[in-house]
């Protein structure tokens, strides 16, 4: 992890701790409003946190959509090729959902995290969130982070009641890390403990890395 990131995951870290303000919307299933300079709503907060856990948006998260917020969207969109604008249309919504996670999300993604690789190594745990990321923008799975978890049989700690558990300081550090986009497996979709994999198709596909007691493969 480099300077840059690890001075983003600190920030950032504090600014979960002390979220406590405003919420943003726990739910995606409605479209997003174009947003712009001069814009309060409730939806101003969700971009927000998406910004700044990405690393764009430096200070408290509001309501109100100011000109710190207008140069985060405009970096963001520069930096991923969409016009930079400043204007959170459709398209800057679409992207920024694909690759950042909002306060529900992040929950959800420390929670599997814990669930599914406490006691593994930090780098471990990160890898296990950046799987999900890599799912949700990969078009062989859902587009959300909450269906990309919840999908029936994608992971054994919620099929057996352990994503239940409620994650420490560690999980969300290492979904903070995920989030903002470090990936240690190398893209990987899948992984598994290889002492106690008995599918064949799981061994068959491309192996990454072996992290701890996982193996990523593609």
């Amino acid at each position: 992890m480099n300077n840059k990131l690890g001075k983003m995951l600190l920030i950032a870290v504090a600014f979960i701790i002390a979220f406590t303000t405003v919420s943003p919307p726990t739910s995606q299933a409605a479209a997003a409003p174009t947003l712009s300079y001069g814009s309060q709503s409730v939806d101003v907060p969700d971009l927000q946190f998406r910004l700044k856990v990405l690393g764009y948006f430096k200070t408290d998260v509001t309501t109100y959509y100011g000109k710190m917020t207008q140069d985060a969207v405009e970096r963001f969109q520069a930096d991923y090729g969409l016009t930079a604008d400043g204007v959170a249309g459709s398209k800057t919504w679409s992207l920024l959902k694909r690759v950042s996670v909002n306060q529900a999300e992040l929950d959800l993604l420390a929670r599997i995290i814990y669930s599914e690789s406490r006691g593994e190594p930090y780098k471990g745990q990160v890898a296990v969130g950046a799987v999900v990321m890599n799912r949700v923008q990969s078009s062989s799975f859902p587009n959300t982070v909450k269906e990309v978890i919840m999908q029936p049989g994608a992971f054994t700690a919620v099929d057996d009641g352990q994503f239940n558990l409620k994650p420490d300081a560690t999980a969300y550090k290492a979904a903070l890390d995920a989030a903002a986009g470090w990936d240690p497996t190398g893209n990987a979709l899948y992984y598994f403990n290889p002492s106690t994999a008995t599918s064949d198709w799981i061994w068959s596909r491309k192996q990454t890395v072996q992290i701890g007691r996982h193996i990523f493969a593609l």
